[in-house]
């Protein structure tokens, strides 16, 4: 038979679902989109007989002040929308997580899925500064707050990052942002002669630090058009920065420059996150820290590999 899926619109919606489900005990599948949801990911641990809930019409932009670099909205919003409502004020939210930009927002923080930008950029963790959230009990809880320098006393946006909705449904987020490079490059660089980790090493540890630098395996580089071996390397800065480190990577092997859609291209190909090789609530401060926001045990049951 198969479970109705149950689509909330707003926060208070989804709050009457997860403290009906609460009193009755019943499971919940927390999803945005379902990109995330096939085997092989965390959501394909989840009890089978959870009742889906979906997070994508709770989405749309709350605040917004480009003067903080500050934008809390919701989590049914997508990474390409995201993306566009920034690039209005030539500024941007470095995301950029694997999978395709029809992700949502919320998804992206509640598994704290980085990208190929994520070691230099920040990770989730990094870029949220607050977050709105429903507990297992049908409360909506706050934590964190709008502005870059906020201090809350325990952080509750660290702890819900991450979580795989175990803890609960994020229904808003707080991001920090940057302002656009004013020259941003990507350049497909094939090595000669040199060994592998030199050629890397001369890329990711000269003195101009690339966005991102990643070697594709064979497959994928075929799937980009790009020759086996080669790294995508991506540069962002002033032209004077940008040439120095076309200089830097000119010296690691030979250099083409490509588009930078190839990044959207590559982070679908590689669509994490993947299945979780974890059990942390074995763990006896996560396991009450379960208990306190989800007492009943109804949100993403199975995702950490609990018992059913």
């Amino acid at each position: 038979m198969t479970v109705t899926e149950q689509a909330p619109r707003n926060t208070a919606e989804l709050a009457q679902i997860v403290c009906d489900a609460h009193a009755a005990r019943t499971p919940l599948r927390l999803e945005g989109r379902g990109g995330w949801s096939a085997a092989g990911t965390p959501a394909g641990r989840i009890r089978a007989t959870a009742r889906p809930v979906s997070l994508a019409a709770i989405a749309g932009v709350v605040a917004y002040v480009p003067a903080d670099l500050t934008l809390t909205l919701r989590a049914g919003t997508t990474l390409a929308e995201l993306n566009a409502i920034t690039a209005e004020h030539n500024q941007w939210c470095p995301l950029l997580a694997w999978g395709d930009d029809t992700g949502t927002v919320g998804a992206t923080f509640a598994t704290a899925t980085g990208g190929p930008c994520a070691a230099t950029l920040g990770r989730p963790r990094d870029i949220a500064l607050g977050v709105e959230f429903v507990d297992g009990a049908g409360m909506v809880v706050r934590g964190g707050g709008r502005v870059v320098k906020n201090v809350a006393g325990f952080d509750l946006t660290r702890l819900l990052v991450g979580s795989f909705g175990s803890l609960g449904a994020i229904t808003e987020v707080t991001v920090r942002l940057r302002a656009r490079p004013a020259v941003d490059v990507t350049w497909c660089v094939t090595r000669h002669g040199a060994t592998a980790g030199s050629w890397l090493g001369l890329l990711q540890g000269g003195a101009i630090t690339p966005l991102a630098c990643e070697v594709p395996d064979d497959t994928r580089a075929s799937a980009l058009g790009l020759d086996a071996g080669s790294a995508l390397v991506r540069y962002a800065g002033n032209a004077a920065l940008v040439a120095a480190a076309k200089a830097i990577a000119s010296s690691a092997g030979s250099i083409v420059e490509v588009d930078a859609s190839v990044w959207t291209r590559y982070r679908a190909l590689d669509p994490r996150p993947r299945r979780l090789d974890g059990r942390p609530l074995v763990n006896t401060v996560a396991a009450r820290i379960k208990e306190r926001f989800d007492p009943a045990g109804i949100l993403n049951p199975g995702v950490f590999g609990e018992q059913a």
